[in-house]
């Protein structure tokens, strides 16, 4: 099975980017972060064309999140609301279309847009963190389905100091800060999530978004701030994960690139790998 996330960055603008990343990779499900447009007039036609089945949660030009899938997915949810129960205070981080879950072949995908936080002094910098900590109460509600579970998306935080080409510029800054790293490690430690890139490439200088500014992308100075969490039953079967560079270098591109993990699910009776 083949699961990717892309932040897009407007899919009206990268349609035809995605299509063709579509064509070229294959993938049994796509996960779309800042889509930036309301469900009523994203380009399904487009996708259900080419045979894909769409789960979407948007909203007018910020945030919002599409799973693209050649199966159709089952028991999707949207938001955190419906699973903490904890009123006002969840209903106030759903305000933003942020999270989008479903199952595909029995595996829980949840693909989530983490706030930037915009500065460590701001006030968006509080929202993050407060949302961070109703992300972790939402996936220990997720625990009591004892389902494997693959959380994804656009987290804004470099989570080590080898995700970022430059540490010692931005260590302890806005998507490198501890109180943002800390808070990531914490949720994905208490659920036994893993980094599955990581298990397939320990070095730095491996990247999924560059700035537009600054020359960032001529320069490849970018961070790696798209990750793919896996659960042990997920990690032990996964055979690959990739960054896939190529379409950073599109003419008008999103500012991030896809990343995909392959994994042999549902496992074969007689493979079950596990990769350090």
């Amino acid at each position: 099975m083949l699961i990717a996330t892309w932040n897009v960055n407007s899919i009206r603008t990268r349609l035809s980017q995605v299509e063709d990343f579509l064509d070229e990779m294959q993938p049994d499900l796509l996960c779309l972060q800042e889509t930036k447009v309301e469900d009523k007039i994203f380009p399904i036609s487009t996708f259900k064309q080419k045979g894909y089945h769409l789960n979407i949660y948007g909203q007018k030009a910020y945030n919002g999140l599409a799973l693209i899938s050649k199966v159709p997915l089952e028991d999707v949810r949207v938001g955190m609301t419906g699973e903490l129960n904890q009123g006002k205070d969840s209903i106030f981080f759903d305000e933003q279309k942020r999270v989008l879950s479903a199952l595909i072949d029995g595996v829980r995908v949840i693909n989530v847009y983490v706030p930037n936080g915009s500065s460590i002094n701001s006030e968006k910098y509080n929202y993050k963190i407060q949302w961070l900590a109703c992300l972790r109460e939402y996936l220990r509600s997720q625990s009591i389905r004892d389902e494997p579970l693959c959380l994804l998306g656009d987290f804004n935080i470099a989570l080590e100091e080898r995700d970022i080409y430059n540490k010692d510029r931005f260590d302890n800054g806005i998507m490198a800060s501890q109180i943002e790293r800390d808070s990531l490690k914490n949720l994905l430690d208490e659920n036994k999530l893993e980094d599955v890139f990581r298990l397939f490439e320990q070095s730095s200088g491996h990247w999924s978004w560059w700035d537009y500014r600054s020359g960032a992308w001529q320069r490849d100075q970018g961070w790696r701030i798209d990750h793919i969490y896996l659960s042990q039953d997920l990690i032990a079967n996964s055979k690959s994960c990739m960054i896939f560079k190529k379409a950073r270098g599109n003419s008008q591109p999103s500012d991030h690139a896809p990343v995909l993990v392959d994994i042999n699910w549902p496992p074969s009776e007689f493979e079950n790998h596990y990769f350090i």
